[in-house]
Order: structure tokens, then sequence, then C-alpha cells
């Protein structure tokens, strides 16, 4: 009788545990949405009331000549792969499936590093033309958007990396740890979803 309360009352803790857990990071990505929230209301304002913005010469405050739209259409669906298969790994570990798992979460991380590697050269593009923040104010908010964005990626790698090799070692009241890494990845996918079409299309 008592090993049978004592055993409800753990399972009430972890429930609870999970809860708070689960709260921490919904706190965490409000933070984070209100920091992008910003950065882009402010590019948007800048230009907005670009009026040189019309002409879209080289010498303008918002010319995108340099900008490849195939690249970051390329970038956009690699994301968005990653995304299922971040959905694929939370559903494997709600089944106590910790091999699917790891593999999911390790393709995800590719899939994280993959986009890395294709904004890297794309950076390089930039720098080879002899654009960097500097060039202009339509490329300072490109790279501080874009920039801020990748280390949310590569934060997110790292951890899905960790989370791949700790998720052998969990019980089944850890579960909390990857459903709260998968809001974190959906949130930096959902925050390019917004940042490409503002950036690379309008």
């Amino acid at each position: 009788m008592d090993q049978a309360a004592a055993h409800g009352h753990g399972a009430e803790d972890h429930v609870a545990a999970f809860e708070r857990a689960r709260m921490a990071m919904w706190l965490f990505l409000s933070s984070e949405i209100m920091m992008f929230g910003a950065f882009i209301a402010a590019y948007v304002v800048l230009w907005m009331s670009a009026p040189e913005q019309v002409h879209d010469g080289p010498e303008t405050a918002f010319s995108k000549h340099h900008l490849s739209w195939k690249i970051a259409c390329f970038n956009t669906a690699v994301l968005i792969l990653s995304s299922f298969t971040m959905v694929k790994s939370v559903n494997a570990i709600s089944k106590g499936n910790r091999s699917k798992c790891e593999d999911y979460m390790v393709a995800t991380a590719a899939l994280g590093a993959l986009f890395l590697c294709v904004k890297m050269y794309e950076y390089s593009l930039k720098f080879a033309d002899g654009i960097g923040p500097d060039t202009n104010v339509f490329y300072g908010c490109y790279f501080l958007m874009t920039g801020f964005h990748g280390i949310h990626v590569l934060v997110g790698v790292i951890l899905l990396l960790w989370c791949a090799f700790y998720v052998k070692r969990m019980d089944q009241h850890h579960y909390a740890v990857v459903e709260n890494l998968a809001l974190y990845w959906h949130f930096v996918d959902l925050v390019w979803i917004f940042l490409f079409p503002i950036v690379y299309l309008l």
C-alpha cells in the first residue's frame, strides 16, 4: 500500500516536473519571439521608410541584387524537412523507441548542419563581391537577422547531437527533454519561414 502510494506520488512529481520544464521552454521561446519580432519590425519600418528603395540600384539603401532566392528556397526546404524528422523523433520517443529517436535526431542535426553550410556558402559569395554588413542598410539588416538565426540553428544542432547521445540513458520520465528540444527546433524553423519571404522576396 505504502509502495503504491509512493509510486503514485513519484509519478505525480514527474508529471509536475514535465509541466514545469515545458512552461520554462515556452517562456524562453516567448522572449526569443519578442527579440526576433523586434528585428523584423525594425527591418520592415526601415524598408517602408526608404524612398530610394524603388530604384533598387547598386547604390540604394535596400539593394538586393546579390541575393539568391533559389539558394534561400533550398535552405527553406532543408529546414522544413528537418521539422519533419524532429516530429518523427518525438513520435519515436513517445513510443519508447529510443533507437529510432536517436536516428531521427541525428538526421535533424545533419539537416541543420547542411543549412548552415549553405548559409556560409551564401555569405562567402557576398564577401567575394565585396558585400558586408556595412555595404548598405539592407545588408546590415540581412547579416544581423540571418546571422542571429544561424547562431540559433548552430545551438540547436549541438543540442540535438547531445540529446541523441543522452537519449540512450534517459528513462521514460525524461522524455520532456526531447519534446522541449523539438519546440525549440520548430521555433527556429518558423523564424526562417518568416525571414525568407521578408528578406528574399519582398
